[in-house]
């Protein structure tokens, strides 16, 4: 991951050898791809796929500003197949600047959470699966498309259970598909389809719910707090006045009073 603004800087034509997606915030990127000029603008994604010469220069009086995201070919190529539940090739993108809305915003929304350190595992890597998932099904030049969806009443109850019994534990995307030997991404969708939630979302409502129980009895909530998985005390606030309208604190006295 880079954050960066550059001023007068230009890079010289150059190589990666790993996918650099990144979005612009401020100002504009000029840059020298697949044979053209090209400039990308504020809310843009701009996009160089691996061993693709390139360039990079201010296009703006005031240069440019963004964030970037440089992934490793495997993992593409990974999600390509998870995507279309068969292996696939490299995800090939032909245009340097994709202009979309929603994903350029999703894309900045998890370089801003990736930058954080109270969003779970589990909920990284899923914002990160599916925002990947979507750049390739809207965007790559041979799309793959998602696999239909099955009943899985079985692996669903699983991964409730699971995430039931480890609530306090930071869980990985990786473990609820060892789990319930589904891919990732098919594992998200039918979940989701089937509770109305993703497993990440299950899972904060299950660490609120011991939170409050906790909070009746009586305990700190800071205490509570790393008990049920959050951060801090303040993480535990944030996610538990979103979905209840009111502080642990102030729970804890209603039900005391009560």
């Amino acid at each position: 991951m880079l954050r960066g603004t550059y001023l007068t800087h230009s890079f010289p034509r150059h190589t990666h050898e790993r996918y650099a997606i990144g979005v612009i915030e401020q100002g504009a990127l000029g840059y020298f791809y697949r044979g053209e000029n090209i400039v990308a603008l504020p809310g843009n994604i701009n996009l160089c796929i691996p061993d693709e010469v390139h360039t990079g220069q201010p296009a703006a009086a005031e240069g440019w500003s963004y964030r970037m995201f440089y992934f490793d070919v495997t993992m593409l190529q990974h999600i390509a197949s998870e995507v279309a539940d068969r292996s696939r090739p490299l995800p090939f993108f032909r245009a340097g600047i994709i202009d979309d809305v929603l994903v350029a915003q999703q894309l900045r929304q998890l370089h801003r959470q990736l930058e954080t350190t109270d969003t779970p595992l589990l909920e990284q890597e899923t914002a990160l699966l599916e925002i990947l998932a979507q750049l390739i099904h809207r965007h790559a030049d041979d799309p793959a498309s998602p696999h239909r969806l099955g009943r899985e009443p079985y692996a669903v109850t699983q991964l409730k259970r699971y995430i039931e019994s480890h609530y306090a534990e930071d869980i990985s995307l990786e473990s609820l598909s060892r789990l319930t030997r589904l891919s990732r991404y098919y594992l998200i969708r039918v979940f989701r389809e089937t509770v109305g939630i993703p497993p990440h979302a299950y899972l904060r409502q299950v660490r609120i719910k011991h939170a409050k129980d906790m909070l009746a009895s009586g305990q700190p909530i800071a205490e509570v707090a790393i008990a049920t998985g959050f951060t801090d005390q303040s993480h535990l606030t944030r996610w538990f006045k979103r979905l209840w309208g009111f502080t642990p604190g102030q729970y804890r006295n209603s039900v005391q009073d009560g």
